[in-house]
């Protein structure tokens, strides 16, 4: 149920080795002359600790309901890699008032859709379905924190399930395996530095005393986000859960542990040469500052670096590289902010049949060195703010997008405000910004380095 979405050709690669989280949309706002068309934010909290967000809709007679709970990989017991996810899984396994497969047959029925994702900081569960049918969504979704049903049958079933779904995705996919190698080695103790998946020995190790354990420090009221987007009044929704969720009581959370980021001293490098590549493939990973470490305008510049740089077909990279130079049939640039702790800026390039890849990255290298050093036009930069916001609100016109830009800002700690203020913090980027984005993050200590190669037995 892991999922990975993207709007263009050049994201494809990176989809492919972020098979181990979903790919989410920029927290994003209207542009200010139409912020007023737009609705407003409600938030309250119910007596059991559960914060609530409402955002009212009224385009379509749908909601989309967004349980957002804050445990994600970094929360696995030592040992048990891959817990967060395998109950991503396991809260579709039923309850003894809706047991086996009846939640999601139910949501179907009643012309909804679910589905859930899993990251190293939260876990979201989501459904979209009539406005009518709010508190039947509600319902299940109260029972299932309620009354998990953690039998040794449940429990065994799902471990095989998720076993099979890391041998599919990420064993038999020498992309996510060179991406799972690479984190390891870029975040070193720090727990990001495990596959969200989890490593497959330690899976194999979840029983059903260690999930039973997990699940009630974890899956608790005081312990989630609650967003409701949609053609609905914040005061339906308020009595809608109070009346599900709100009968369900907090519990004793596990305290979350706060870890350090330990020093880089050196770059590193690794070549995974395997029979099964078809194509080479470098890619890059820099630790950066995220959203929520990052001083006012620190990440936002790191966003309009990236879009500069391998955004689209209008980058430096993709012209330097495949329209000028002809050395590359893919490359492009990333950054992944959204994170309690560190962030992450992605380069990525595929070398056009014939060309080393060591050629590759000395011209990637030609465009970061030129960056650190030298102002962006300022066409360059215009065109790339203003595709980062229109981008961003267009993709508020899709109801799922409207509520998970919200709900990820608020489960990693920040605000409505970062939220709604975040194209205004794009357009005040300057190219000096730019430049010392580029200078002072992308620097190779902080960097893992990685060429997949075709060869081998």
């Amino acid at each position: 149920m892991i999922s990975s979405t993207g709007k263009n050709r050049l994201a494809a690669l990176l989809i492919a080795l972020a098979a181990c989280g979903p790919v989410f949309a920029q927290p994003a706002a209207p542009q200010a002359q139409a912020a007023r068309q737009q609705p407003r934010t409600f938030q309250f909290a119910l007596q059991n600790g559960m914060q609530v967000l409402v955002v009212p809709d009224r385009r379509a007679p749908v909601v989309t309901q967004m349980l957002w709970f804050r445990v994600g990989s970094v929360d696995d017991p030592p040992g048990l890699s891959g817990m967060a996810h395998f109950f991503e899984h396991m809260m579709f396994r039923g309850t003894k008032a809706v047991p086996g497969d009846q939640f999601s047959l139910t949501v179907s029925r009643n012309g909804g859709e679910e589905d859930a994702f899993t990251t190293h900081d939260y876990t979201c569960f989501y459904e979209q379905i009539a406005r009518d049918r709010l508190p039947l969504i509600m319902g299940l979704e109260a029972d299932r924190i309620a009354s998990l049903d953690l039998s040794d049958a449940n429990v065994n079933t799902e471990r095989e399930i998720v076993l099979e779904e890391r041998r599919m995705r990420i064993d038999n996919d020498p992309q996510a395996l060179m991406r799972e190698q690479l984190e390891a080695a870029l975040h070193l103790s720090h727990p990001y530095g495990r596959p969200v998946i989890g490593w497959p020995e330690e899976i194999r190790r979840i029983d059903r005393l260690s999930a039973q354990s997990f699940y009630t420090h974890h899956y608790a009221p005081n312990n989630a986000i609650l967003v409701v987007a949609g053609d609905i009044t914040p005061d339906e929704v308020r009595k809608d859960a109070e009346a599900a969720f709100g009968k369900v009581p907090a519990r004793d959370l596990v305290p979350r542990w706060q870890f350090a980021q330990p020093p880089r001293l050196a770059e590193t490098r690794m070549t995974i040469v395997r029979p099964d590549v078809k194509v080479p493939v470098f890619l890059r990973i820099y630790r950066v500052t995220s959203y929520t470490e990052a001083t006012p305008g620190k990440a936002e510049a790191l966003e309009v670096l990236a879009q500069l740089m391998g955004g689209d077909v209008t980058s430096a990279l993709y012209r330097g590289l495949v329209v000028q130079k002809k050395i590359a049939t893919e490359v492009g640039a990333s950054y992944d902010g959204y994170n309690r702790d560190s962030g992450e800026f992605f380069v990525y390039a595929i070398p056009r049949p014939g060309v080393k890849i060591e050629a590759v990255e000395r011209a990637i290298d030609g465009v970061i060195a030129a960056f650190s050093g030298n102002l962006p036009s300022p066409a360059d930069l215009a065109r790339a703010k203003t595709q980062l916001v229109a981008n961003a609100t267009y993709r508020r016109d899709s109801q799922y997008e409207l509520a998970s830009t919200y709900g990820q800002a608020l489960v990693i700690g920040l605000t409505v405000d970062d939220v709604e203020q975040w194209p205004d913090r794009i357009r005040a980027v300057t190219g000096n910004d730019v430049r010392q984005a580029a200078k002072n993050s992308l620097i190779r200590k902080e960097a893992v380095t990685g060429y997949l190669l075709p060869g081998g037995k």
